[in-house]
């Protein structure tokens, strides 16, 4: 272990496939002082992705197993490092930064913080955004698909939702995080959700307004009709958020939006398609496509490459002259399965060896 906790750690969370780019000034240490207290810094940099229970970590790493288990509680309550039921037990570890730590901390978010995490998306955070796999997924809004087109559950808000036992719903960071630093947009804050295989999961977090199947599904709608996208991890299975997305906050879109990064967000396994009959030619759709994916030349043009397959324009338009169909073959990339399979894959891009960090 080095002499400096917040480098150590920030050098073990850019190990993760997630990544942690470092700065030229540092901006990304401070990030972590505004959370971790040294001692906690070193002890997290200690950590496997792998769940260990505290009496493992203190044999593997020496860490003195007073209190050590009392301390990790404390920051797992924090959002700072992850927990759940490991192999012998309830264990603890390493969470990277995004999407994890940073995600955790809306209760936490302050001007000082979040004007911090500008300067370090600023600096070094885009670096991660231009990777493959891509962290984040496009899902389309379920009523922008054409009628009698297949959609698979991974594809579908509305299958994931209904596929979960309990639903919660929070303040979205990354426009807070905006507002804080004076550059709010409109769209509406909460409409973050989580999701749970396990009933009742979020009814005692303070944190976390627990919502009914009804309410998640109407929370759903809500976003879609505030022109919001809807994104996912990037994986199949194991589905626990659901993000809806706006390229003016939004930590990852804005990568496409500010930073210009083409592949920021892996796109939907359907694309938009105009039927010129029908299309009037009113641009209502104009306003709604976050992604310059429309143009408009008498009827709608829809440029095939800039489309993510949201269908977030599909509901605005009058005509019903917009609709998702599938992509043609070869055109989209399936997502991994599981997280897992997800984190090989963006290892082997950055070089990593996974087992390490395992």
């Amino acid at each position: 272990m080095g002499e400096n906790p917040y480098k150590d750690l920030a050098e073990r969370l850019d190990a993760l496939p997630q990544g942690f780019p470092a700065t030229d000034d540092g901006v990304e240490l401070e990030l972590l002082a505004k959370l971790f207290t040294p001692e906690e810094a070193a002890l997290a940099a200690s950590l496997r992705l792998t769940l260990e229970t505290p009496q493992e970590i203190s044999q593997r790493t020496g860490e003195p197993s007073a209190d050590l288990g009392q301390r990790l509680k404390g920051m797992a309550r924090r959002g700072l490092i992850t927990w759940g039921r490991g192999e012998n037990g309830p264990g603890f570890g390493l969470m990277p930064f995004v999407v994890g730590i940073y995600e955790m901390q809306i209760g936490r978010m302050d001007q000082e913080f979040a004007q911090l995490f500008e300067d370090y998306y600023q600096k070094a955070f885009t670096q991660s955004l231009s990777l493959k796999p891509q962290v984040h997924r496009i899902i389309p809004v379920g009523e922008s698909v054409q009628t009698g087109l297949e959609i698979r559950p991974f594809e579908s808000a509305g299958e994931i939702v209904r596929s979960a036992r309990s639903w919660g719903v929070v303040e979205c960071i990354c426009r807070t995080q905006k507002a804080l630093v004076g550059d709010p947009c409109e769209h509406p804050r909460d409409v973050c959700m989580v999701l749970s295989e396990t009933r009742g999961t979020f009814d005692h977090n303070p944190g976390i307004q627990a919502l009914t199947h009804a309410e998640a599904m109407a929370t759903l709608t809500r976003a879609a009709d505030a022109g919001l996208v809807h994104s996912v991890s990037n994986n199949q299975k194991g589905l626990w958020y659901i993000c809806n997305c706006c390229t003016c906050s939004c930590g990852i879109l804005r990568g496409m939006a500010e930073m210009g990064i083409a592949n920021v967000v892996a796109s939907s396994a359907f694309v938009n398609q105009v039927d010129e009959e029908l299309c009037q030619g009113c641009g209502d759709c104009l306003e709604r496509c976050q992604f310059d994916a429309l143009s408009l030349n008498g009827t709608i043009t829809v440029n095939e490459i800039r489309c993510v397959g949201c269908g977030v324009c599909v509901l605005v338009c009058p005509d019903d002259a917009l609709g998702l169909i599938h992509r043609p073959e070869g055109e989209f990339m399936q997502p991994p399965v599981t997280v897992s399979d997800w984190m090989a894959d963006r290892a082997h891009s950055r070089g990593l060896d996974l087992f390490e960090i395992l």
